[in-house]
């Protein structure tokens, strides 16, 4: 089994800008220091979906769904963890160090 080495997943965790990674899928708009935006996760009509850039962190006040970069990658595109690093490091050119085939 193919193992992705964790300072690779460190690096792909801080080069994936989470405003960047969400605002592909998400119309975000910025208050104050967060953005701001209709959750995709369940339908709303008054935003609950708030990201964080400084944390580097999503919350979905209205569904209870969270994470980061990775965790939102693994929900939006239904993959599973290592395809997630591998989908972020790919669209960040990141070269993976991975163990095992």
């Amino acid at each position: 089994m193919a193992i992705i080495s964790e300072h690779s997943i460190e690096r792909v965790r801080q080069s994936a800008d989470i405003v960047e990674v969400i605002s592909a899928y998400v119309s975000l708009k910025q208050r104050g220091r967060d953005f701001k935006g209709l959750c995709p996760f369940h339908k709303e009509k008054t935003p609950s979906f708030s990201v964080s850039p400084d944390r580097q962190i999503y919350k979905c006040f209205g569904c209870g769904k969270g994470g980061g970069t990775i965790n939102f990658i693994m929900d939006m595109e239904n993959i599973q963890f290592p395809d997630a690093v591998k989908y972020l490091a790919n669209k960040y050119n990141i070269t993976l160090e991975i163990t095992g085939g």
